[in-house]
């Protein structure tokens, strides 16, 4: 009986989901290749929240998903968390981030999605107002300073940006770590020291790169206006911005027309989003194990059990 009732409230369910997107059931599973992904978003989001009120028997759909309001999901028994994706928008000055940015949240909240836009430094902070007053040249610094200034206003937001992220916001962020360290280390500052007081703010689940030509930007609108709107300046940051380029990184050419750019932002986005939703783990910057570190389990006949060694030279964990 329970289970006639189950497959009978899911039913119900699909076909409200169906009804509203006008999507098929073929495209509601993504058997569909033709469906365009802000139309599934639309029907996933729908889901999403009806789940939220009508929960299902894990005995009747052992392989379903079951969404609930502290957004967390459970798939065969095992739980991960649902959550919002940090999107970083990187770049050299006048590349098009600012602008971008508020076009792919406009965007996201079209399709149902929940979105923030965050911009690094942010100046409405006390340490905020210190930075501000440096990029317009109204008071003067030590490089040093300065840098561990832009890292303490990405910190005083850090528990902000996580909480944020746990509910199911998606934040882009306008600027962050890595515009950090490329500008101070452009300056001639050791780009490991510059790092360092980034290790523990949360990673990107994608950061993706305005790519532009330092005289290409210098001819756009506005250039020259703060510190460091310097072409020889930015010609070094560019270069500092390639050694910080990793696997997290997607490159945009901003030199196409703005809406080209805009696409191809939204489909790295919209990705993105669907991975966080799918129980994706947040990370932090920079924080690697040393090398020749292993986290080795002890067996049962004491023989230590570690399969990701490549050297005799480790320090052995108790994991």
């Amino acid at each position: 009986m329970h289970k006639n009732i189950g497959f009978f409230l899911h039913f119900i369910l699909m076909s409200v989901v169906l009804v509203v997107t006008g999507l098929s059931e073929d495209m509601i599973y993504g058997t569909c290749v033709t469906a365009s992904k802000s139309q599934i978003f639309r029907a996933l989001v729908l889901q999403k929240s009806l789940n939220s009120r009508v929960k299902f028997s894990s005995k009747c759909f052992p392989r379903k998903i079951r969404m609930e309001n502290n957004h967390t999901s459970s798939i065969a028994g095992n739980k991960k968390e649902s959550r919002g994706a940090l999107v970083v928008l990187e770049g050299l000055d006048r590349s098009g981030k600012s602008s971008q940015c508020s076009r792919l949240v406009s965007f996201l909240e079209e399709q149902g999605i929940s979105a923030e836009l965050w911009r690094f430094p942010d100046r409405t902070t006390n340490v905020g107002q210190m930075i501000s007053s440096y990029l317009t040249n109204t008071s003067q610094l030590d490089d040093r300073t300065i840098h561990l200034l832009f890292s303490a206003n990405r910190w005083e937001k850090r528990s902000l940006m996580e909480a944020k992220l746990k509910t199911g916001k998606t934040l882009i962020v306008d600027r962050y770590s890595y515009s950090g360290v490329a500008f101070s280390s452009a300056k001639g500052l050791d780009i490991e020291w510059c790092k360092a007081p980034e290790i523990g703010l949360l990673a990107p689940d994608v950061v993706v790169y305005l790519d532009i030509s330092p005289e290409k930007a210098a001819e756009r609108g506005g250039y020259g206006g703060e510190r460091y709107e310097k072409l020889e300046f930015q010609k070094k940051v560019a270069d500092f911005y390639k050694v910080l380029h990793d696997v997290s990184w997607k490159v945009v050419d901003a030199c196409q027309p703005m809406e080209d750019v805009e696409k191809q932002l939204q489909e790295i986005v919209l990705d993105c989003v669907t991975e966080c939703w799918k129980g994706k783990l947040l990370s932090t910057l920079w924080s690697k194990r040393p090398e020749n570190f292993c986290y080795a389990q002890l067996g049962r006949n004491g023989e230590f059990l570690c399969s990701s060694c490549v050297s005799d030279e480790v320090q052995i964990s108790y994991a």
